[in-house]
């Protein structure tokens, strides 16, 4: 129970950012004694995959985060977030970590299935971040990509440690996650409405007598 959980942690915050969880699996296995992968995954933890990782994400860190071109990223990231978070997500249920000490058999001997829910769950999330980005972008004339890109950050983060260390909240951070987006729907439809109506308003009052 605990590896799914921090399974879904990683692979909801490849959906935030590609990266970060790759990087904190790799450099938590390589320096600490949080994680222990599993020899399959032992890559994770090389030099040169860390140095690559972290190439990636200064690159993501600073596009993400300009108004437009953050779009572009998005689309770009749509093939490479729902990647990272299946390699998340198979690499730590399969670990042992400070909480897991023993992870089950399943995710050993089926380690195609953690790939792909963890594939399926990064992509979802990506959606839900690429839907909301336009969202806020418009009502904030382009000002919010940087404030929103460095809450994503910061999420993906946490939410990283969070899974590793701590998996039993996660449900608590993937339930702040999805209020959240209910509330970028909530004001985006009600956005569409006012535009609506100030049309409908803008109409009546040049229709001809």
């Amino acid at each position: 129970m605990l590896e799914s959980l921090t399974g879904l942690g990683l692979a909801t915050s490849a959906g935030l950012n590609a990266y970060i969880p790759l990087l904190a699996i790799g450099v938590l296995a390589r320096y600490t004694d949080l994680i222990t992968l599993p020899s399959n995954w032992a890559w994770m933890e090389n030099g040169w995959t860390l140095a690559i990782v972290a190439v990636l994400l200064a690159i993501e860190f600073v596009a993400d985060k300009v108004p437009v071109v953050d779009h572009v990223n998005d689309v770009i990231q749509t093939f490479v977030r729902p990647t990272a978070g299946g390699l998340a997500f198979g690499a730590a249920s399969s670990s042992s970590t400070v909480t897991v000490t023993d992870p089950g058999d399943f995710f050993s001997s089926h380690q195609w299935i953690p790939i792909v829910v963890g594939g399926a769950i990064s992509l979802g999330v990506h959606g839900m971040k690429a839907v909301s980005r336009p969202v806020i972008n418009a009502t904030t004339v382009g000002f919010g990509a940087p404030v929103a890109s460095t809450v994503e950050d910061v999420a993906s983060v946490l939410l990283s440690v969070i899974a590793i260390v701590l998996p039993v909240l996660v449900l608590l951070f993937l339930l702040l996650l999805f209020l959240g987006f209910g509330w970028l729907l909530r004001r985006r439809k009600r956005r569409k409405a006012e535009k609506e109506a100030a049309k409908w308003a803008h109409a009546q009052g040049y229709r001809p007598s």
